[in-house]
């Protein structure tokens, strides 16, 4: 159950709850702002494809900067040690450059509004509904991980009731992408990532004082956890147990390649932020720009977690104790003074946002244009099309209140995360690679590879794994597998049905397959210079050489 241990209550006082409040307004005030922005459903859905790559790239990393990151990758760290760096430097990193490098050029040349959108024009009808669907109810499940999170944070350290959290964080998400559309979230998503780090920046400053420096830190976990806890390769033989569960083979390609591009590459949350860009230039930097400051933050979020174990031994020794999701609230209660505890409170609250305001923007984006005005309302005005985004806005917030109590079977929220991802992104990545690779695949590959990956993952998952037939030892080495079943399945089931199959003509194929190029792919708009940073290849690659030599302190 995603639950705080008692005894977390935070010493706030007025100080505190006036920085809380001072936050509410200017996130309010940016709805209004933007407000005058929207006039049309791709100003609402798309801001109208007119923001800066430095605004798209900040909101690109935001986004997923939510309740995954600050609670679950900290109770990763505690979990699992130096282990949990390979979901930023393997398990992000090399994905993001793929997506700025490779798949940008066709998702923002094709001008599609979604991920599904592309689907649409590449396999067809059926597919397309199919991904729709899929990602609608992976958005509100996610979305209600960050709310039900949020409100069990704020109870637990604000004595605030569960209901008033939900309620009070809800409305006011709801109100500013309601008022301000998709710019208002990207705009309050590039404010909440300087006030997230604003907030764990000195957390992990001060953490690292009480337990002694890096060395103490070190020395602790060594004495108590073994040296394996330390690094991020040892241990990981095919064979060899770590507390991680998993070996150099699952790491790699389960987390590595199968699920990190599964994610990074098709999640209409982290995607609409570079869609949304100016040009397509400016598209394809979105995430190489991401990328350099999601290489830094394992030492704002994974540290904290190995920190509070430190000074928290018991984590996760009992049922009724302090869990690993305790981790952060462990560290603000016991370090950080009036004030700083504020901004601390507001971090937090500003990453839960972060969050639910990716999905449920990405939410309504899909649920308007790939199932209202597809299949079910086509050809009205555009205006009913604005009024229903607003609208459905509202519905999936709601939706994420219910769907946030799925969540509680769960003690570490990084599991059940890494578990949605396993299901619903794996096999559109595995649809969306070989569709863009190979011209043969058929539109019914498309259909039959995405519902079978899908199927393969959850039969994995929910009989092999959970019944005992097949032996893996944690949930986190569960998902990896689920997601190299997914694949192969997905990949096996296109390859035989387009044998099986007739092709798509080449000419509705131009733009949509690697080595084609539509009209609209045809030049780059003038971009006025020729700095360094307007270069997507070398942002990308310094990224990933950066990455890499970030592995030194904890291969071995």
């Amino acid at each position: 159950m995603i639950t705080l241990a008692e005894g977390l209550r935070l010493p706030t006082n007025g100080l505190d709850y006036t920085i809380l409040a001072l936050y509410f307004i200017v996130v309010l005030g940016i709805g209004f702002a933007a407000k005058r922005s929207v006039k049309t459903s791709l100003d609402f859905f798309l801001s109208g494809r007119s923001l800066p790559a430095w605004v798209t790239g900040l909101a690109f990393v935001a986004a997923n900067l939510g309740a995954t990151e600050i609670l679950g990758m900290a109770a990763n760290g505690a979990q699992y040690g130096a282990y949990t760096v390979h979901w930023y430097w393997i398990g992000a990193i090399p994905a993001m450059v793929f997506l700025g490098l490779v798949m940008m050029p066709f998702y923002y040349g094709s001008k599609v509004r979604s991920v599904p959108e592309f689907l649409l024009h590449r396999f067809g009808p059926s597919s397309h509904l199919l991904s729709s669907v899929i990602f609608a109810v992976s958005s509100v499940l996610i979305a209600g991980v960050n709310l039900y999170a949020m409100a069990i944070v704020l109870q637990a350290l604000l004595g605030w009731p569960q209901w008033i959290a939900i309620v009070v964080a809800g409305f006011f998400v709801l109100a500013y992408i309601t008022i301000g559309g998709l710019s208002s979230a990207i705009y309050n998503e590039v404010l909440q990532f300087f006030v997230i780090l604003a907030a764990l920046i000195p957390l992990t400053i001060v953490g690292l004082k009480r337990v002694g420096g890096w060395d103490g830190l070190t020395d602790s976990l060594s004495s108590s956890h073994g040296d394996a806890f330390l690094t991020a390769w040892k241990g990981t033989g095919i064979g060899e147990g770590n507390p991680l569960g998993a070996n150099w083979l699952t790491i790699v390609l389960g987390l590595g390649f199968v699920m990190s591009f599964g994610y990074w590459t098709t999640n209409f949350a982290e995607v609409q932020r570079a869609l949304s860009a100016k040009n397509l230039s400016a598209a394809k930097r979105t995430p190489l720009i991401a990328a350099f400051p999601k290489i830094f933050i394992p030492l704002v979020v994974v540290v904290p977690g190995l920190i509070a174990l430190v000074m928290e031994p018991s984590l996760g020794k009992s049922k009724d104790g302090l869990q690993y999701n305790d981790a952060i609230p462990v560290l603000m209660r016991d370090l950080l003074p009036n004030g700083v505890l504020g901004i601390a409170v507001t971090g937090l609250l500003a990453a839960f946002m972060a969050g639910m305001a990716a999905n449920v923007s990405s939410f309504n984006t899909v649920f308007t244009n790939d199932i209202w005005a597809a299949y079910l309302k086509k050809g009205r005005e555009d205006a009913h099309y604005l009024k229903t985004g607003r609208i459905v806005t509202a519905v999936g917030v709601l939706i994420g209140m219910g769907t946030a109590f799925i969540a509680s079977s769960f003690s570490n929220i990084m599991n059940y995360l890494q578990t949605l991802f396993s299901f619903f992104n794996v096999p559109l990545f595995v649809v969306f690679i070989i569709g863009m690779f190979w011209k043969r695949t058929s539109a019914a590959a498309g259909f039959w590879g995405l519902l079978s990956g899908t199927a393969a993952a959850m039969v994995n998952y929910f009989w092999l794994y959970k019944q005992g037939i097949i032996a893996i030892p944690s949930d986190q080495g569960a998902n990896f597998v689920s997601s190299i079943v997914a694949f192969v399945v997905g990949a096996l089931v296109m390859f035989v049905v387009t044998l099986c199959t007739e092709p798509k003509s080449a000419e509705s194929l131009a733009g949509l397959v690697y080595g084609t190029r539509s009209p609209g792919m045809a030049e780059l708009p003038a971009e006025g210079d020729d700095a360094w940073y307007r270069k997507p290849a070398l942002l990308g690659w310094s990224a990933v050489v950066l990455a890499a030599l970030c592995y030194v302190p904890f291969s071995f």
